[in-house]
């Protein structure tokens, strides 16, 4: 079978690139020919001609359409695997594939059919206005982008992309990454029939060296929606506990660092997996939903638990009950956060247990192997 992954890079290397680069490689190791159609943002938005660009070409990008079409004549594909087509391509180019006659299926990432800024977020919170009224006008009024051009560039995108029907009529079927977000594109008005979930999937070992672990984790940017700084409260009013923190920082600010807190940095594969190895446990204490945390699964590898708030996808991969892999808290309650935090800290056989039961999550339902599995029996049904 020959695969067409259609992908927009952003402007750095991200998440979506490292799924779409290990969808490529999965699919090459089952046998299958994979091709591609990428545009990049990358260095494009840095002068004003390149945003003005990114803005139309979000809304109707004419290079994008027969840059499509182009490469479904030369490559001649099975099935169309879309990522993003954000600002380059465009949704107006699944047109191309249906006048091909190539079934689509989409990878949906984030929220952004229904919401302009894919995230579902307004100044750091969960924001679902733009569901709850049908359109995307929401993200100008409030200005979710925090730059009048933007919001609005992204509020017509989606617009025009509504209006036309681009996802609704060229869309064979919709692969999303949580039951979370199967459930907000059903309410968005999608066909329930068209959605499938496919979870994000790691390579999972065949099994673990159990540590005790010597500080809390953290793996993220360290920005606002992500709650970091929810962390270092906690921190604060704990200082017997050791807290380290993985990942880039994206913004300025004022808080006032404890000494039990050490930032790390931005770790490459091998640093990142000796820290969550010695780590006790990983908490995520996002304020804003997040797509499919892959820190959960990482974590998972190490036999290492996780907390998250109560909301979108930590739910269902954290699980409550028996079956939880993790704790969760009332998200943006600090009290509650610190409460699970000290808990965990000084349960040495309930930190083990977890890992076990994340480890074991990881190996029956987000491995490599299948994911695979789910993936070709949808492509299969597709052609």
């Amino acid at each position: 079978m020959k695969i067409l992954l259609v992908h927009n890079n952003y402007g750095k290397y991200s998440g979506e690139e490292a799924v779409v680069d290990k969808m490529a490689a999965m699919l090459s190791t089952h046998g299958h020919e994979v091709a591609f159609y990428r545009r990049t943002t990358e260095g494009v938005r840095e002068s004003a001609g390149g945003k003005v660009a990114g803005f139309l070409s979000g809304i109707y990008s004419p290079s994008g359409v027969r840059g499509m079409r182009e490469v479904l004549r030369q490559e001649r594909p099975d099935v169309v695997n879309v990522h993003n087509l954000y600002p380059f391509i465009s949704p107006a180019a699944l047109f191309e594939c249906k006048k091909a006659g190539v079934p689509v299926v989409m990878t949906i990432h984030n929220f952004r059919l229904i919401c302009p800024t894919g995230l579902f977020m307004r100044d750091g919170m969960p924001c679902e206005t733009c569901l709850e009224r049908g359109n995307e006008w929401s993200c100008v009024r409030y200005n979710c982008e925090h730059s009048r051009l933007k919001s609005l560039g992204y509020t017509l995108r989606n617009v025009y992309a509504r209006w036309t029907g681009a996802y609704q009529k060229n869309v064979d079927a919709y692969a999303c990454i949580t039951d979370f977000q199967r459930q907000k594109l059903i309410a968005a008005g999608y066909d329930a029939q068209k959605i499938r979930v496919i979870p994000n999937s790691v390579d999972a070992p065949v099994s673990y060296e159990s540590t005790e672990g010597a500080y809390v984790a953290y793996i993220g940017r360290l920005s606002y929606e992500k709650g970091y700084d929810l962390l270092v409260e906690v921190a604060r009013r704990n200082p017997t506990i050791q807290f380290r923190f993985a990942g880039a920082k994206r913004e300025q600010t004022d808080i006032e660092i404890p000494d039990n807190v050490q930032f790390m940095g931005y770790l490459q594969k091998a640093e990142l997996a000796d820290f969550i190895h010695q780590a006790r446990f990983v908490v995520m204490p996002s304020r804003c939903y997040e797509g499919f945390p892959m820190a959960i699964l990482e974590a998972a590898c190490y036999g290492k638990p996780t907390i998250g708030p109560a909301h979108g996808g930590f739910t269902e991969i954290i699980g409550r009950g028996d079956s939880a892999i993790g704790k969760l808290f009332e998200p943006n309650n600090l009290d509650d956060l610190e409460r699970q935090i000290v808990s965990l800290w000084h349960a040495p056989d309930e930190i083990a247990r977890l890992g076990q039961m994340a480890f074991e999550k990881l190996q029956c339902e987000y491995s490599s192997e299948v994911i695979y599995k789910k993936w070709d029996r949808l492509f299969q049904e597709l052609i």
